[in-house]
């Protein structure tokens, strides 16, 4: 198409002065020869064949070198079109004739023209140059990018070739501006010219997306999401028979390939078809997938359907007999990996179903074989494998066999089955719930067992009282110290308000009861220490073998001594027993050593470590256990007082009766 000379200048250079091109006039081509050589160029085009190398017979003549140069081709004054010369320098070792072919290629153009040259027997000089030839010349675009090859016919050497890029219009830049990008037109405010937005798509004509008229300068903001590979921007003046300049600048820049991807959509058709709308050609295949109910991953149907290339807004047809929510299509990308799945039939044929795909293959005697999709693979229905379909195998055979599948697809090769698995479902969740009221009938078992020991845990922890009946203020005092701990709470037993049970039983057979009870039950046997105790404990230590002397009918503290004493002397204390004694009543190192095997306290000054030692597991915080320890101090004051009244004065304690039974 012509260009106006003004536009040239603005192409080539900013003021004509700078650059200014010969102009060939006349619409022919043309071809001379330096001085002495004959050149004729043949009329019209040629095919652009090289051809093979082959020997040359004798002296030849060869190109040896391409030159270009870029001239205005006019057909008016002010008509012109860019064209490239070239010329072709030739090396020849003896007179002779050849024919010289011209090979140009500007995309999406393509010609070549032959030359016959004749060099006269003078100008033959072996081994250099004897002179060139022009042509006149070959049109081309601005911003265009040229190939020129030239080779003899028949093709003596290897071709000489040229590649060069014309000058495009200095005025359109397209630059980043952040994640948006920026058209700059940078012309002078009295040139008007067009400027168009196109989708330059393989299959079919261009797709027009915004065309307006301008008048320079302009800089126009394009949305990095508008960026596509085949969006083009075309420019020309607005004068008559304009040239357009047209360039793609985004053909490998990553965010217009994934803006594509994202812009594709992928459409259901009437009769089984479907279509991929894009605004440019996807390099992509399309593949049938099988999606699992249970969101794993999609199984492609390869084989047996094999992939397809896609062609953009174009109607494909898909090879099944009937449509089903689970098959999905899947966009598989040249480089192998997926860009878009759409289940097509979802909308209209329901959400997905728990469905199990077969796949049947025939071989050439009619005889087939099933197996299931699954993500491990193709399962045989009659195999050992662990997977579901292994399992439910017969029962899916007979389903197929008895017409309860649907056949997506038949040939003569195979088939596709899709099988319900609703009832197989059913029958898998009655045997969870019954697993399930199996494991709750076990957890309730277990709990009622349970039951009894934390109905015991949750009880007061026993302990028995042991101590030597010395006199009676010593007894009122222990009443006191029986009675404080049932308030923490603690059940105390102590033969001091037992004595009925003693007379009946003894005192032997009372306190080997009391002792059994306490310590199956977790509880703990207190030896409480005074001069007394002290004393029977020395007499037992240092005559085991001699029978003790006689004591009260309520002593069980000398009555316990035959039991307590093996205890400690086998070590079968720690845990068990536990010693206290009065601060003012006895020396801290009166209490044998037999005995400090295990803790012993005097009281009332470690009253909060001796109840935590009672009260176990269970004893509270320290701040708390210090409350209850002064509750136990306060109410053994007045008992302390009156044990050690000085001789004489009037009061005999507390005067506590027996009381018969355990106080809690």
């Amino acid at each position: 198409m012509p260009v106006p000379w003004f536009l040239l200048s603005l192409a080539l250079g900013r003021n004509p002065v700078v650059l200014s091109l010969e102009r060939v006039v006349g619409p022919q081509d043309t071809a001379r020869c330096s001085p002495g050589l004959s050149c004729h160029l043949w009329d019209g085009d040629v095919l652009c064949l090289p051809g093979s190398l082959v020997s040359a017979p004798g002296p030849v003549l060869v190109p040896t070198r391409l030159q270009t140069e870029l001239v205005l081709r006019c057909h008016e004054e002010t008509d012109c079109d860019l064209c490239v010369r070239v010329a072709v320098h030739l090396a020849v070792h003896a007179s002779l004739q050849a024919h010289i072919v011209l090979s140009f290629q500007a995309y999406p153009t393509a010609h070549c023209v032959l030359l016959e040259v004749q060099v006269p027997a003078a100008l033959v000089q072996p081994g250099q140059s004897v002179g060139s030839i022009v042509f006149d010349c070959f049109e081309a675009a601005l911003g265009a990018e040229v190939q020129i090859w030239s080779y003899t016919q028949p093709r003596y050497q290897k071709e000489l070739n040229l590649t060069q890029q014309l000058p495009a219009l200095p005025w359109l830049n397209v630059s980043a501006d952040g994640e948006d990008v920026r058209l700059v037109l940078d012309v002078s405010e009295e040139q008007r010219f067009g400027l168009s937005l196109y989708w330059n798509q393989d299959q079919g004509p261009i797709k027009p997306w915004w065309h307006s008229n301008l008048t320079g300068p302009q800089t126009i903001t394009l949305n990095h999401t508008d960026l596509v590979p085949c969006l083009c921007i075309q420019v020309w003046p607005l004068e008559p028979d304009s040239v357009r300049t047209s360039i793609c600048p985004f053909r490998e820049d990553p965010r217009a390939h994934r803006n594509l991807w994202r812009a594709a959509r992928l459409q259901l058709l009437p009769s089984r078809g479907w279509r991929l709308d894009a605004p440019c050609s996807l390099p992509a295949e399309a593949t049938l997938c099988w999606q699992a109910l249970d969101g794993g991953p999609c199984l492609p149907l390869v084989p047996p359907l094999p992939r397809e290339n896609v062609t953009v807004n174009k109607v494909l047809e898909f090879p099944l007999r009937k449509g089903h929510p689970n098959v999905c299509v899947q966009q598989v990308s040249t480089w192998e990996k997926l860009q878009m799945q759409e289940c097509l039939w979802a909308d209209s044929l329901g959400p997905l179903k728990d469905d199990m795909l077969l796949v049947e293959t025939r071989g050439p005697q009619d005889n087939g074989s099933l197996c299931a999709l699954e993500p491990s693979g193709c399962t045989p229905l009659l195999s050992r494998a662990s997977t579901r379909a292994a399992r439910l195998g017969e029962q899916l055979l007979q389903d197929v066999q008895s017409g309860q599948c649907l056949q997506l697809w038949d040939s003569d090769l195979g088939a596709l089955w899709a099988c319900p698995m609703d009832k197989y479902i059913h029958q898998r969740w009655a045997l969870v719930w019954l697993a399930c009221l199996l494991l709750a009938a076990v957890l309730f078992l277990l709990l009622l067992l349970k039951m009894n020991p934390v109905k015991a845990a949750s009880r007061s922890r026993a302990a028995l009282l042991l101590y030597s009946a010395d006199d009676a203020s010593f007894e009122r005092l222990v009443g006191a110290l029986a009675s404080a701990l049932c308030q923490l709470p603690l059940r105390v037993a102590v033969d001091l308000w037992s004595r009925r049970d003693l007379s009946a039983q003894g005192a032997l057979a009372w306190f080997h009861a009391q002792r059994r009870q306490t310590l199956q039950e977790g509880g703990v046997v207190v030896l409480l220490f005074s001069p007394g105790a002290v004393a029977l404990c020395r007499e037992w230590l240092q005559d085991a073998t001699s029978a003790p002397r006689a004591h009260g009918p309520h002593d069980a503290f000398a009555a316990s001594l035959s039991c307590v004493l093996p205890d400690f002397l086998q070590g079968r204390a720690p845990g068990r027993y536990v010693g206290a004694y009065f601060d003012k009543l006895l020396p801290a190192d009166a209490v044998p050593a037999l005995f400090r095997s295990v803790p012993v306290f005097s009281l009332p000054s470690q009253l909060p470590d001796f109840l935590g030692i009672l009260q176990g597991p269970t004893a509270p915080r320290s701040r708390r256990l210090a409350e209850r320890a002064e509750q136990v101090s306060r109410a053994l004051q007045p008992a302390l007082d009156s044990c050690f009244r000085p001789p004489g004065a009037l009061g005999t304690g507390c005067g506590m009766g027996p009381e018969a039974g355990v106080r809690t």
